[in-house]
């Protein structure tokens, strides 16, 4: 059975970036250990001793990564501002892969585009999202029907998910950092419109 500390998790996991897992454990795939959750990608500064929460996460996070194998070949998850990216591949670090599939989705990029972006040594697809969920997107993205999947545990669904983006192949108009930034929208408030 896999465990955490064989994969490239494990420097994740050390670093105290691995928050609210709906899903921590080995998949049914042979050497594979699966993550649900949210990534912290920068910490609060802390006073003494107490615990603060992320000041910024990487939200509905589903990733996958290889017993023995230093990088994380699948990765998707949902940013609030596109200008995260840096943080998020800051956080990532040498877990990115020149050859993983690394799906971000922004609430604040134009809801008609679709981007690729090279950093850290891997290329990102950066898509938009607004009123759906991460999971539904990248279904409708990987062509993945939901009814297919409604039998399976947590665990299978995220094998057969990464299994399919693994093989995904699209090209979208290649932009820098820089100029993502430059089309990117303002950031909404996520708690406005919130019952108090």
């Amino acid at each position: 059975m896999t465990i955490l500390e064989q994969t490239a998790f494990a420097r994740l996991e050390a670093e105290n970036r691995l928050q609210n897992p709906v899903l921590k454990a080995a998949t049914p795939k042979l050497g594979r250990f699966g993550f649900r959750g949210e990534i912290a990608i920068k910490f609060a500064e802390k006073l003494a001793d107490e615990a603060r929460p992320p000041e910024i996460t990487a939200d509905q996070v589903m990733a996958i990564a290889n017993e023995g194998e230093k990088g994380i070949p699948f990765f998707t998850g949902y940013l609030l501002s596109f200008g995260y990216l840096n943080m998020l591949v800051e956080a990532l670090g040498d877990t990115l892969m020149p050859d993983g599939k690394y799906f971000i989705f922004c609430n604040n990029i134009d809801l008609l585009k679709k981007y690729q972006v090279s950093m850290g040594g891997a290329t990102f697809y950066i898509l938009p999202l607004d009123e759906s969920t991460v999971n539904n997107e990248l279904l409708e993205l990987l062509r993945l029907e939901k009814n297919d999947l409604k039998k399976l545990d947590t665990a299978s669904k995220l094998d057969v998910v990464a299994d399919k983006a693994l093989k995904f192949t699209a090209s979208y108009p290649v932009i820098t950092y820089e100029e993502g930034l430059k089309l990117m929208g303002p950031v909404r408030n996520p708690n406005e419109n919130r019952p108090v």
